[in-house]
């Protein structure tokens, strides 16, 4: 690890919040294919974010990342997967830094 926890803690909430914006925009147009392209940026920003703050094995962890094949023939339930297939592993890491150290009240 490079970082104390709550530097990795701050760089996951702060990611979890970009990657809601960006559901919510795609909700509000409905442009599915502008959104998955957002997240690709997004998740590749992430992964070096990740490997910063957190370090190297978190980083390439996130970077295998990859959502499973698709059933549906509904673009938003696709997207919302899309979307699950990245919060969940970041959450769960959120939760592991939270629990790692104490949260201090420093940055934000």
């Amino acid at each position: 690890m490079s970082s104390e926890p709550s530097k990795g803690l701050a760089v996951v909430q702060q990611q979890l919040k970009e990657l809601d914006q960006i559901f919510q925009e795609t909700m509000d147009t409905l442009n599915t294919v502008s959104g998955m392209e957002r997240v690709a940026k997004w998740k590749a920003r992430t992964v070096a974010l990740l490997t910063e703050a957190v370090g190297q094995q978190a980083g390439q962890d996130f970077a295998r990342v990859q959502p499973g094949p698709s059933f549906t023939n509904d673009l938003v339930e696709e997207f919302t997967d899309f979307i699950d297939c990245f919060k969940t592993p970041l959450a769960a890491l959120g939760k592991s830094l939270g629990k790692a150290g104490p949260r201090s009240s420093g940055g934000g």
